[in-house]
Protein backbone atom coordinates (compact mmCIF):
# COMPACT_ATOMS: atom_id res chain seq x y z
CA UNK A 1 0.00 0.00 0.00
CA UNK A 2 1.62 3.40 -1.09
CA UNK A 3 0.43 6.43 0.76
CA UNK A 4 -0.67 8.90 -1.48
CA UNK A 5 0.30 12.57 -1.10
CA UNK A 6 -2.69 13.55 0.52
CA UNK A 7 -4.28 10.24 2.29
CA UNK A 8 -7.82 9.75 2.71
CA UNK A 9 -9.07 8.82 6.07
CA UNK A 10 -12.19 8.05 8.59
CA UNK A 11 -12.25 9.05 11.85
CA UNK A 12 -15.04 7.64 13.76
CA UNK A 13 -16.10 8.78 16.18
CA UNK A 14 -16.73 12.86 16.30
CA UNK A 15 -15.94 13.04 19.77
CA UNK A 16 -14.10 15.14 21.52
CA UNK A 17 -10.85 13.17 20.50
CA UNK A 18 -11.60 11.78 17.15
CA UNK A 19 -12.26 15.70 16.42
CA UNK A 20 -9.40 16.75 17.38
CA UNK A 21 -7.15 14.10 15.64
CA UNK A 22 -9.45 15.10 12.54
CA UNK A 23 -8.79 18.84 12.18
CA UNK A 24 -4.87 18.04 12.65
CA UNK A 25 -5.05 15.99 9.29
CA UNK A 26 -7.77 18.22 7.41
CA UNK A 27 -5.52 21.54 8.29
CA UNK A 28 -2.26 18.87 6.82
CA UNK A 29 -4.47 18.38 3.24
CA UNK A 30 -6.11 15.36 4.28
CA UNK A 31 -9.68 14.09 3.64
CA UNK A 32 -11.18 12.69 6.27
CA UNK A 33 -14.79 11.41 6.36
CA UNK A 34 -17.05 10.24 9.33
CA UNK A 35 -20.16 8.80 9.76
CA UNK A 36 -23.08 10.74 12.03
CA UNK A 37 -25.85 8.79 11.98
CA UNK A 38 -27.79 9.59 15.21
CA UNK A 39 -25.42 11.72 16.08
CA UNK A 40 -26.20 15.19 18.25
CA UNK A 41 -26.20 18.24 16.89
CA UNK A 42 -22.86 19.53 19.22
CA UNK A 43 -21.00 16.26 17.54
CA UNK A 44 -22.29 17.57 13.98
CA UNK A 45 -20.93 21.03 14.99
CA UNK A 46 -17.91 19.32 16.18
CA UNK A 47 -17.69 17.33 12.55
CA UNK A 48 -18.14 20.25 10.80
CA UNK A 49 -15.75 22.38 12.38
CA UNK A 50 -12.76 20.09 12.24
CA UNK A 51 -13.36 19.71 7.97
CA UNK A 52 -14.57 16.01 8.69
CA UNK A 53 -17.07 15.05 5.91
CA UNK A 54 -20.29 12.93 6.59
CA UNK A 55 -20.97 9.94 4.35
CA UNK A 56 -22.72 6.89 4.60
CA UNK A 57 -21.23 4.09 7.14
CA UNK A 58 -21.18 1.66 4.24
CA UNK A 59 -18.96 3.74 2.16
CA UNK A 60 -16.06 4.12 4.64
CA UNK A 61 -14.34 1.11 3.43
CA UNK A 62 -14.60 1.93 -0.05
CA UNK A 63 -13.59 5.41 0.40
CA UNK A 64 -11.29 5.57 3.28
CA UNK A 65 -7.65 4.30 2.69
CA UNK A 66 -7.27 4.54 7.12
CA UNK A 67 -10.13 3.86 9.27
CA UNK A 68 -9.24 5.37 12.56
CA UNK A 69 -11.79 3.92 15.41
CA UNK A 70 -11.84 6.16 18.44
CA UNK A 71 -14.46 5.26 20.34
CA UNK A 72 -15.51 4.16 23.67
CA UNK A 73 -14.21 0.88 24.35
CA UNK A 74 -17.86 -0.80 25.07
CA UNK A 75 -18.26 -0.08 21.47
CA UNK A 76 -15.07 -0.51 19.47
CA UNK A 77 -15.74 -4.28 18.82
CA UNK A 78 -19.23 -4.12 17.24
CA UNK A 79 -17.90 -0.96 14.92
CA UNK A 80 -15.43 -3.02 13.57
CA UNK A 81 -17.63 -6.03 13.14
CA UNK A 82 -19.55 -3.25 11.41
CA UNK A 83 -16.67 -2.22 8.76
CA UNK A 84 -15.72 -5.87 8.21
CA UNK A 85 -19.96 -6.58 7.18
CA UNK A 86 -19.83 -3.13 4.80
CA UNK A 87 -16.29 -4.60 3.56
CA UNK A 88 -17.68 -8.06 2.61
CA UNK A 89 -20.81 -6.42 1.53
CA UNK A 90 -19.75 -4.20 -1.39
CA UNK A 91 -18.21 -6.21 -4.58
CA UNK A 92 -16.61 -2.77 -5.49
CA UNK A 93 -14.37 -3.32 -2.28
CA UNK A 94 -12.91 -6.28 -4.09
CA UNK A 95 -9.30 -5.64 -5.90
CA UNK A 96 -9.94 -1.90 -4.73
CA UNK A 97 -6.06 -1.18 -2.90
CA UNK A 98 -5.56 -2.06 0.80
CA UNK A 99 -7.75 -0.95 3.15
CA UNK A 100 -6.07 -0.74 7.14
CA UNK A 101 -8.44 -0.21 9.59
CA UNK A 102 -6.49 0.95 13.26
CA UNK A 103 -8.02 0.34 16.25
CA UNK A 104 -7.50 3.03 18.65
CA UNK A 105 -9.37 2.21 21.40
CA UNK A 106 -8.42 1.56 24.88
CA UNK A 107 -9.40 -2.36 24.81
CA UNK A 108 -7.62 -5.01 26.51
CA UNK A 109 -4.56 -6.91 24.31
CA UNK A 110 -7.10 -9.63 23.89
CA UNK A 111 -10.25 -7.63 22.32
CA UNK A 112 -7.93 -5.81 20.05
CA UNK A 113 -7.10 -9.24 18.52
CA UNK A 114 -10.37 -10.47 18.54
CA UNK A 115 -11.19 -7.42 16.41
CA UNK A 116 -8.24 -7.60 13.97
CA UNK A 117 -9.47 -11.28 13.45
CA UNK A 118 -12.65 -9.61 12.34
CA UNK A 119 -10.50 -8.67 9.35
CA UNK A 120 -8.96 -11.94 8.18
CA UNK A 121 -9.89 -12.57 4.73
CA UNK A 122 -11.32 -9.61 3.73
CA UNK A 123 -8.14 -7.19 2.45
CA UNK A 124 -8.36 -4.73 5.02
CA UNK A 125 -5.04 -5.06 7.37
CA UNK A 126 -5.07 -3.92 11.09
CA UNK A 127 -2.90 -1.91 13.62
CA UNK A 128 -3.36 -1.74 16.83
CA UNK A 129 -2.90 1.68 18.37
CA UNK A 130 -3.16 3.47 21.95
CA UNK A 131 -3.76 7.30 21.89
CA UNK A 132 -2.02 8.18 25.20
CA UNK A 133 -2.36 11.63 26.25
CA UNK A 134 -5.37 14.38 25.87
CA UNK A 135 -6.91 15.57 22.80
CA UNK A 136 -4.72 17.68 20.02
CA UNK A 137 -4.34 21.57 21.15
CA UNK A 138 -2.37 24.14 20.02
CA UNK A 139 1.12 23.00 20.99
CA UNK A 140 -0.07 19.90 22.58
CA UNK A 141 -0.14 16.38 20.76
CA UNK A 142 -0.98 13.30 21.88
CA UNK A 143 1.22 9.78 21.24
CA UNK A 144 -0.56 7.51 19.14
CA UNK A 145 1.15 4.65 19.71
CA UNK A 146 0.90 1.09 17.30
CA UNK A 147 1.58 -2.24 16.45
CA UNK A 148 0.98 -4.90 13.60
CA UNK A 149 1.51 -8.37 12.94
CA UNK A 150 5.19 -9.09 12.23
CA UNK A 151 3.85 -9.46 8.38
CA UNK A 152 2.25 -6.20 8.17
CA UNK A 153 5.74 -4.23 9.04
CA UNK A 154 5.48 -2.59 5.75
CA UNK A 155 2.03 -1.37 6.58
CA UNK A 156 3.28 -0.17 10.07
CA UNK A 157 6.09 1.65 8.66
CA UNK A 158 3.27 3.57 6.47
CA UNK A 159 0.92 4.77 9.41
CA UNK A 160 4.19 5.95 10.99
CA UNK A 161 4.49 8.13 8.11
CA UNK A 162 0.98 10.09 8.69
CA UNK A 163 3.25 12.01 11.16
CA UNK A 164 3.27 14.05 8.27
CA UNK A 165 0.07 15.56 8.48
CA UNK A 166 -0.39 16.48 12.02
CA UNK A 167 -0.46 13.09 14.42
CA UNK A 168 2.66 11.99 16.70
CA UNK A 169 3.30 8.68 15.99
CA UNK A 170 5.64 6.18 17.72
CA UNK A 171 5.62 2.50 16.47
CA UNK A 172 6.55 -0.23 18.38
CA UNK A 173 9.09 -2.98 16.88
CA UNK A 174 11.26 -5.35 18.83
CA UNK A 175 11.58 -9.07 19.18
CA UNK A 176 8.01 -10.65 20.59
CA UNK A 177 6.06 -7.03 19.30
CA UNK A 178 3.01 -7.31 17.26
CA UNK A 179 -1.35 -6.97 17.61
CA UNK A 180 -2.15 -6.31 21.53
CA UNK A 181 0.92 -4.42 22.42
CA UNK A 182 -0.14 -0.79 21.92
CA UNK A 183 -3.09 -1.79 23.55
CA UNK A 184 -1.09 -3.56 26.44
CA UNK A 185 0.95 0.14 26.61
CA UNK A 186 -2.14 2.12 26.29
CA UNK A 187 -4.15 0.56 29.21
CA UNK A 188 -0.69 0.31 32.11
CA UNK A 189 0.09 4.58 31.20
CA UNK A 190 -4.00 4.23 32.40
CA UNK A 191 -3.38 1.67 34.81
CA UNK A 192 -1.47 4.48 36.65
CA UNK A 193 -2.63 7.42 35.93
CA UNK A 194 -6.64 7.31 35.18
CA UNK A 195 -6.82 4.55 38.44
CA UNK A 196 -5.09 7.44 40.54
CA UNK A 197 -7.67 10.10 39.56
CA UNK A 198 -10.55 7.24 40.24
CA UNK A 199 -8.68 6.61 43.77
CA UNK A 200 -8.54 10.33 44.40
CA UNK A 201 -13.04 10.27 43.63
CA UNK A 202 -13.74 7.50 45.85
CA UNK A 203 -11.72 8.77 48.97
CA UNK A 204 -13.55 12.00 48.44
CA UNK A 205 -17.22 10.32 48.16
CA UNK A 206 -16.24 7.82 50.96
CA UNK A 207 -14.64 10.59 53.05
CA UNK A 208 -18.56 12.89 52.66
CA UNK A 209 -20.33 10.01 53.29
CA UNK A 210 -19.00 9.43 56.74
CA UNK A 211 -19.41 13.32 57.50
CA UNK A 212 -19.21 16.29 55.34
CA UNK A 213 -16.61 17.26 58.55
CA UNK A 214 -14.72 14.39 57.42
CA UNK A 215 -14.12 15.51 54.44
CA UNK A 216 -13.20 18.98 55.15
CA UNK A 217 -10.38 17.36 57.83
CA UNK A 218 -9.23 15.36 54.52
CA UNK A 219 -8.66 18.31 52.91
CA UNK A 220 -7.52 20.49 55.65
CA UNK A 221 -4.91 17.45 56.37
CA UNK A 222 -3.61 16.81 52.40
CA UNK A 223 -3.09 20.58 52.21
CA UNK A 224 -0.65 20.33 54.85
CA UNK A 225 1.41 17.34 54.25
CA UNK A 226 0.45 16.01 50.97
CA UNK A 227 -0.24 19.36 49.21
CA UNK A 228 0.94 18.36 45.55
CA UNK A 229 -1.61 15.06 46.17
CA UNK A 230 -4.36 17.50 46.52
CA UNK A 231 -3.71 19.76 43.75
CA UNK A 232 -3.96 17.33 41.18
CA UNK A 233 -7.42 16.46 43.20
CA UNK A 234 -8.46 19.88 42.10
CA UNK A 235 -6.86 19.54 39.21
CA UNK A 236 -8.19 16.40 37.71
CA UNK A 237 -11.22 15.76 39.19
CA UNK A 238 -13.55 18.17 37.50
CA UNK A 239 -11.71 16.96 34.00
CA UNK A 240 -12.56 13.21 35.20
CA UNK A 241 -16.63 13.93 35.07
CA UNK A 242 -17.31 14.51 31.65
CA UNK A 243 -15.33 11.50 30.64
CA UNK A 244 -16.40 8.98 33.66
CA UNK A 245 -18.52 7.00 31.16
CA UNK A 246 -15.45 5.99 28.79
CA UNK A 247 -13.25 5.13 31.76
CA UNK A 248 -15.57 3.04 33.37
CA UNK A 249 -15.36 0.48 30.25
CA UNK A 250 -11.38 1.64 30.22
CA UNK A 251 -11.27 0.15 33.96
CA UNK A 252 -13.11 -3.03 33.19
CA UNK A 253 -9.90 -3.57 30.13
CA UNK A 254 -7.66 -3.12 32.58
CA UNK A 255 -9.26 -5.12 35.27
CA UNK A 256 -8.99 -8.06 32.53
CA UNK A 257 -5.54 -7.38 31.31
CA UNK A 258 -3.93 -7.18 34.53
CA UNK A 259 -6.11 -10.42 35.32
CA UNK A 260 -6.65 -12.81 38.23
CA UNK A 261 -7.96 -11.09 41.76
CA UNK A 262 -5.65 -8.82 41.24
CA UNK A 263 -7.66 -7.16 38.07
CA UNK A 264 -10.57 -6.66 40.69
CA UNK A 265 -9.00 -3.21 42.05
CA UNK A 266 -9.58 -2.13 38.22
CA UNK A 267 -13.13 -3.33 38.45
CA UNK A 268 -13.98 -1.88 41.18
CA UNK A 269 -12.64 1.32 40.16
CA UNK A 270 -14.82 1.16 36.99
CA UNK A 271 -17.73 0.82 39.44
CA UNK A 272 -16.66 4.28 40.25
CA UNK A 273 -16.78 5.81 37.23
CA UNK A 274 -20.24 4.00 36.99
CA UNK A 275 -21.47 5.95 39.98
CA UNK A 276 -20.25 9.42 38.78
CA UNK A 277 -21.61 8.33 35.13
CA UNK A 278 -25.19 7.70 37.40
CA UNK A 279 -25.18 10.86 39.20
CA UNK A 280 -24.59 12.88 36.06
CA UNK A 281 -27.51 11.73 34.60
CA UNK A 282 -29.80 11.16 37.60
CA UNK A 283 -29.94 13.09 40.69
CA UNK A 284 -25.73 14.86 40.75
CA UNK A 285 -25.59 14.09 44.54
CA UNK A 286 -22.08 12.49 43.98
CA UNK A 287 -20.75 15.20 41.23
CA UNK A 288 -21.73 18.12 43.97
CA UNK A 289 -20.13 16.62 46.55
CA UNK A 290 -17.15 16.12 44.48
CA UNK A 291 -17.35 19.81 42.90
CA UNK A 292 -17.93 21.28 46.10
CA UNK A 293 -14.71 19.48 47.75
CA UNK A 294 -12.25 21.09 44.83
CA UNK A 295 -14.22 24.28 44.95
CA UNK A 296 -13.32 24.56 48.91
CA UNK A 297 -9.75 23.22 48.04
CA UNK A 298 -9.63 26.05 45.77
CA UNK A 299 -10.68 28.79 48.33
CA UNK A 300 -7.85 27.02 50.75
CA UNK A 301 -5.22 27.51 48.59
CA UNK A 302 -6.19 31.45 48.31
CA UNK A 303 -5.98 31.95 52.08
Amino acid sequence: MTTPAFPRLAVIAAGSMGAAVASRLTKAGCTVYTNLDGRSEATRRRAKQAGMIDIPLADIPLKAQWILSILPPRDAESFAQKIRDAAVARSEFVGNEPRVFADCNAVNPETVKRIAGLFTGTGIKFIDAGIIGSPPADGYDPTIYASAAAEDGHILDEFGALSKYGLKVSLLKGEGVGVGDASALKLSIAAIDKATIGLYTIVVLAAHASSPATAEALMKELSMTQPGVLGEMVKQIPKMLPKAYRWAGEMDGIGDFVGGKEGDVYRGLARVFERVEKSLDGDQADVEVLKQFVRDAEIMKKK
